[in-house]
C-alpha cells in the first residue's frame, strides 16, 4: 500500500498534516515531535508514534498517531500457514492439555 492509500484508508486529509523535512535525516526532527504537543491526526489525543508519509501533490508530510490509534492502523499479516493447518494444531494442543475447545471461523 502506498502513502496515498494508507492516507485514504485512515481518512486522513493530506492537506492538513504537518509538512515534514525535505531531508532524509529525520529521526532526530520525529523523536522532537513525541513529546505530546502534536495531536494524533485520527482521534485528537497526543501523538507517539510518527512517520512521514509522501503524497503527490502535497508533498512529504508527519503522520502523527497515538499508540491505540497506531495500533488499530497498523497493517498486520495474516496466519503463514493455511487456517486448516492452524486450526490442526490449536486442536491437537488442546487435546494434549486435555481441555475442551470449540473453535468458530468465518468458514465453519
Amino acid at each position: 500500500m502506498n502513502d496515498a492509500d494508507l492516507l485514504r484508508s485512515l481518512g486522513v486529509d493530506p492537506a492538513e498534516l504537518y509538512p515534514a523535512p525535505p531531508w532524509a535525516p529525520r529521526q532526530s526532527a520525529g523523536l522532537e515531535r513525541l513529546d505530546g504537543s502534536y495531536p494524533c491526526a485520527l482521534c485528537g489525543e497526543p501523538a507517539r508514534a510518527t512517520g512521514v508519509v509522501d503524497v503527490s501533490g502535497h508533498g512529504r508530510r508527519w503522520l502523527d498517531r497515538c499508540l491505540p490509534c497506531l495500533l488499530a492502523t497498523t497493517p498486520r499479516g495474516g496466519p503463514r500457514a493455511p487456517l486448516a493447518d492452524t486450526l490442526a494444531v490449536l486442536r491437537e494442543a488442546a487435546r494434549e492439555a486435555g481441555v475442551a475447545l470449540t473453535i468458530v471461523t468465518d468458514g465453519s
